[in-house]
C-alpha cells in the first residue's frame, strides 16, 4: 500500500521531471553548474535592479524600500556583475572540474521522479543542513579577526544591501558556500530534482535576504512564527556585524542570543 501511495506521489512530480531528464547532456556538463548560478543570479535579481532604477523617478515604488539612497545605483550594480562573474569563472568552474574527476559522478539521471514528500522533506531539509553550516560558519569568521579580513570582509564593504550584493564576496567564501550547499545535498542523498530545486531556493533566498526590500508576499511574511528572517532581518547583520548570522531562519540566533529583530517599516 504504502509502495503504491509513492509510485502515485511520483507520478505527479514526473510531468516536472521528464523534460529535465531529456536534457542530461547539459545537467551533467561541466560547465552547468557556473552557467546556472550565473543566470539564476543574474535573473532574480534583475525585478530588483528595474526597482532601484525607476525608484529615482517614481519614488511609490521604494514604498517598502528599507534604505535610502545607498548605493543601489549603476555603478554599484555593474561592479558587482563583474565580481560575480568572476566567481563564477574563478572558482565555480574550476571546482566543478575537480568535484567531478575525484567524485566522477554519474552518467546518467534516473529515470523516476521522486515522490512529493521526498522531494519536499529533502528540500526543507537541505535548507536548514545549509543553514545550520552556514551559521556556525558565519559566527567564526566574525569572531576570528584574520578569517574576517582574508574571508568575509569584501561582503561587508556593502553596508546597505541590494539584491547583487548577495554574492559579492571574496573568493574564499565563495568557495565555503558552494562546499555547504553541494555537501548538504550529498549527505542527503538527494533526487537530483530536489538538489536542482534547493540550489534554485538558496539563490533565490539569498537575493531576497540582500534585495533591501520589505515586501509583502517576503519569505519571512509568508512562513508563520517569525521562522524566517528575511530582507529586514539580514539587513540588520550588514549594519551592526554581530547579529544575525544566520542566513535564512531565525532559530539559531535566537538559541544563542544573537537575534536583532527588525525594526518596524517605515511608511
Amino acid at each position: 500500500m504504502n509502495g503504491s501511495c509513492e509510485l502515485q506521489n511520483s507520478l505527479l512530480l514526473q510531468p516536472a521531471w521528464d523534460p529535465i531528464r531529456r536534457r542530461q547532456d547539459l545537467l551533467l556538463s561541466l560547465f552547468f553548474p557556473a552557467c546556472f548560478s550565473f543566470v539564476a543570479n543574474v535573473s532574480l535579481c534583475l525585478p530588483f535592479a528595474v526597482l532601484d532604477c525607476l525608484g529615482q523617478w517614481w519614488p511609490w515604488l521604494w514604498r517598502y524600500k528599507l534604505r535610502g539612497l545607498g548605493p543601489g545605483g549603476p555603478t554599484a550594480w555593474w561592479g558587482c556583475l563583474g565580481r560575480v562573474a568572476w566567481n563564477q569563472v574563478a572558482c565555480i568552474l574550476p571546482t566543478t572540474l575537480l568535484l567531478h574527476y575525484l567524485l566522477r559522478p554519474p552518467s546518467s539521471l534516473p529515470p523516476e521522479a521522486p515522490s512529493c514528500l521526498r522531494f519536499l522533506s529533502e528540500v526543507v531539509l537541505c535548507l536548514l543542513l545549509f543553514d545550520t553550516m552556514s551559521f556556525m560558519f558565519h559566527v567564526l569568521i566574525h569572531r576570528v579577526p584574520w578569517l574576517f579580513m582574508k574571508v568575509h570582509s569584501v561582503h561587508h564593504e556593502v553596508q546597505d544591501p541590494f539584491a547583487l550584493a548577495a554574492q559579492y564576496s571574496s573568493y574564499w567564501e565563495v568557495l565555503s558556500l558552494q562546499g555547504f550547499a553541494i555537501s548538504s545535498a550529498a549527505l542527503l542523498g538527494c533526487h537530483p530534482l530536489s538538489e536542482i530545486t534547493f540550489h534554485l531556493l538558496n539563490i533565490w533566498l539569498s537575493v531576497e535576504d540582500h534585495c533591501g526590500y520589505d515586501l509583502p508576499w517576503g519569505t519571512h511574511r509568508l512562513l508563520p512564527f517569525n521562522l524566517f528572517g528575511g530582507a529586514p532581518f539580514h539587513t540588520i547583520h550588514h549594519q551592526r556585524f554581530r547579529v544575525n548570522y544566520a542566513p535564512y531562519f531565525t532559530h539559531w540566533d535566537r538559541i544563542f542570543g544573537t537575534y536583532m529583530s527588525p525594526p518596524p517599516l517605515k511608511k
